[in-house]
């Protein structure tokens, strides 16, 4: 649905872009506003124009772009998952078969679980002499 929307909200958009510069100007700019013996009121406002299918075209493109950004906005908005990237990754399980703890470098997992840090001695010393 979002990205069905979303493909009408572009194609829209190319719609209102292309309607509005198919538009003719309506005069000089600001140019125009200087004394043409016309009063500042309508320089300023603009005269009565005819409303033509292109003025409405662009009204109702206009519209529908604006209503389409406003639900697209509030549906990406309501993810389902409102949980960060870090997070994910922090609350990874371990995969199992691997140590927990990290292994003193240069020794193997087994060697490094099994000596007990007495200097290099083994775990099970032989007592038996």
């Amino acid at each position: 649905m979002f990205g069905f929307l979303l493909a009408i909200l572009i194609l829209d958009g190319f719609l209102l872009g292309l309607v509005v510069l198919m538009q003719s100007g309506k005069g000089d700019g600001l140019a125009a506003m200087g004394g043409s013996g016309s009063t500042m009121a309508d320089s300023v406002l603009g005269g009565r124009q005819a409303v033509t299918l292109l003025t409405k075209t662009t009204w109702v493109t206009g519209a529908i772009f604006l209503g389409l950004s406003l639900v697209l906005s509030v549906l990406s908005s309501r993810t389902t998952n409102a949980t960060s990237v870090l997070q994910q990754e922090f609350t990874q399980n371990p995969v199992p078969g691997q140590p927990l703890l990290p292994t003193v470098p240069g020794t193997t997992g087994a060697a490094a679980a099994g000596s007990t840090g007495t200097g290099g001695a083994a775990a099970n010393p032989d007592t038996s002499k």
